[in-house]
């Protein structure tokens, strides 16, 4: 089995939204039980908040280097594409950020999404059937996903947005 954590960053603090040093210590405590667990791997990651003037919500020193962008679906599908990341289909009900439209051009621009629950109990692990059902009505397939891969794909996928 694979589970990904993705925290959110400071700024949601509804969320207790993770500081830098918070963050260090999920990492560090993410990579011990992965050398731990034998029937479970564990990814990691950050939901990072892009802010008013464009900067992240964490630090570049945590993130890596990032140009900072406008908020426009086609720019961030053809960065995106560039640097072989992925965009999130948020499927909590109230969320839902990408429509069905916005997954059909990130299908078309070449991108991959990841259907995420946003689950922070779980009993909200049963909301991923929202973002699958906006996947869906986007005409994604299963290769447009990329949590339907396997446990060796995604990595390598993963490792390819930390190349320089």
């Amino acid at each position: 089995m694979v589970l990904a954590i993705t925290d959110h960053a400071r700024r949601l603090t509804m969320a207790r939204g993770l500081t830098p040093d918070r963050l260090s210590t999920q990492l560090d405590e993410i990579d011990w039980l992965n050398r731990s667990l034998t029937d479970i791997r564990l990814l990691k990651g950050i939901e990072v908040d892009i802010l008013e003037d464009g900067a992240l919500d964490l630090p570049s020193g945590v993130l890596g280097r990032r140009e900072p962008y406008d908020v426009d679906l086609s720019r961030i599908n053809r960065k995106a594409r560039e640097r072989g990341c992925f965009l999130e289909v948020n499927a909590h009900p109230e969320r839902l950020d990408l429509t069905d439209l916005h997954c059909r051009m990130a299908r078309e621009a070449g991108v991959l999404l990841a259907v995420n629950s946003d689950a922070h109990s779980t009993g909200e692990l049963d909301d991923r059937r929202y973002g699958i059902g906006q996947a869906r009505r986007g005409w994604l397939q299963k290769s447009d996903v990329l949590n339907t891969r396997s446990y060796a794909e995604v990595t390598r996928l993963l490792r390819r947005t930390m190349e320089p």
